[in-house]
């Protein structure tokens, strides 16, 4: 019996662990069905886990700022220098490809040579403007919508990675305490051999055990002695091991430069990031008097007009190849993980606890139910086995 109980524990602990994480997607006819509890709530956790951190350390500027702005510099002017000639060549055969192509050499050679003595100041002078305004220009809680939305497998990938560990104990314990709880009612039913009784018992089982699972990883919240042992939830006791594995995946899966440089330009504040480029780069035709007098004479004023649009729409669609150089978020993930992980360590257990409990908070009966569910049928088997053993 008192293996029986200890399987029934480990199932159900097993079980419920797999409910948590699977199906990804809901599964189901109408409003019958099951979703993953953490896919279901991974926006919520996200966003709370983000509004946490963000609070202790101010806001993104300050996370910009832990960027080194300078490297960004570097890197668009890296990436865009050497590209210079090609993007004017691109804009002018767009407008003007007959001027262009009869347009004296000498011409040519001076724009191109205007253009890429002129981009690192403007672009030193755009990072620094994005850098001041940039808590505005983003939208940090569509940005995690939209991209829970789009891989809702990722915070799944996030709790299974940060608390692989934590996640293994509980099985392993559900076993014990089945078996413990086991090891009480194996004495009822020899002295009570009630028919209900192994069903009961299976319940209770079922359920305690699921119970005291999810209380296991959560409670208590601060580290209390019980005779020889430091106890302490299990998430709560490894706050700093699982700060750095979350803040590391969320860095590298969810707030990538090249994640938010998209937001910036797509997102719901793209209108006011454009005009930002466009502030910064119209002095590159409206600050050399001979570039404006060359402009204007070859492709007249409306030319002229069209050509700043055009130059700005250029510039948009060379931020989104900037940012997108992979070895570039690669370098940069570890500078947004450590920021975002100093401030989870530094969250008191009650923050840290918020950040994860909200995933099991509203589901946890359901959990519990159906381990008493199944505890109920593994209990009533076990009585059908024996009776017939008796038979």
């Amino acid at each position: 019996m008192p293996v029986v109980a200890a399987l029934v524990g480990w199932f159900t602990n097993w079980l419920a662990i797999q409910m948590s994480f699977y199906p990804v997607q809901f599964v189901g006819l109408g409003p019958i069905g099951w979703q993953g509890v953490i896919p279901r709530k991974a926006e919520k956790m996200a966003h709370i886990c983000i509004d946490r951190t963000l609070r202790r350390f101010g806001d993104l500027n300050e996370i910009y700022r832990q960027l080194e702005p300078e490297k960004i510099v570097l890197q668009i002017v890296s990436r865009v220098g050497p590209r210079m000639d090609e993007y004017i060549d691109e804009v002018m055969y767009e407008l003007q490809p007959v001027l262009w192509d009869n347009l004296p050499l000498f011409v040519r050679n001076r724009i191109y040579r205007w253009g890429r003595e002129q981009l690192p100041q403007r672009i030193e002078s755009l990072v620094e403007d994005f850098g001041d305004d940039l808590n505005d220009l983003v939208d940090l809680k569509a940005l995690l919508s939209h991209e829970l939305e789009s891989h809702p497998d990722l915070m799944n990938r996030i709790f299974q990675q940060a608390g692989s560990a934590e996640l293994r104990s509980v099985i392993t314990r559900g076993a014990l305490i089945g078996g413990l709880l086991g090891a009480f009612v194996a004495p009822l039913w020899s002295h009570y051999p009630e028919p209900w009784l192994l069903p009961v018992a299976g319940l209770v089982v079922g359920f305690l055990t699921n119970w005291i699972a999810i209380n296991l990883i959560f409670r208590p919240l601060r580290p209390r002695r019980i005779l020889f042992w430091r106890v302490q939830g299990l998430f709560l006791r490894r706050q700093p091991e699982i700060s750095d594995v979350w803040a590391r995946l969320v860095a590298e899966e969810l707030i990538t430069v090249e994640k938010v440089a998209d937001a910036m330009i797509d997102g719901r504040h793209g209108d006011r990031t454009r005009a930002i480029i466009q502030k910064h780069l119209r002095p590159l035709l409206d600050h050399s008097l001979v570039m404006k007098l060359t402009a204007q004479v070859t492709v007249g004023m409306t030319g002229y007009t069209d050509l700043k649009k055009a130059i700005n729409q250029k510039a948009v669609l060379a931020t989104h190849d900037v940012f997108s150089d992979p070895r570039f978020n690669h370098e940069r993930a570890p500078v947004v993980a450590k920021a975002l992980a100093e401030q989870m360590k530094a969250l008191g257990p009650e923050e840290f606890q918020d950040i994860l409990r909200p995933a099991f908070r509203e589901e946890e009966l359901q959990l519990m139910l159906v381990g008493g569910v199944l505890g109920l049928l593994a209990g009533a088997l076990q009585f059908l086995v024996l009776n017939g053993l008796a038979g």
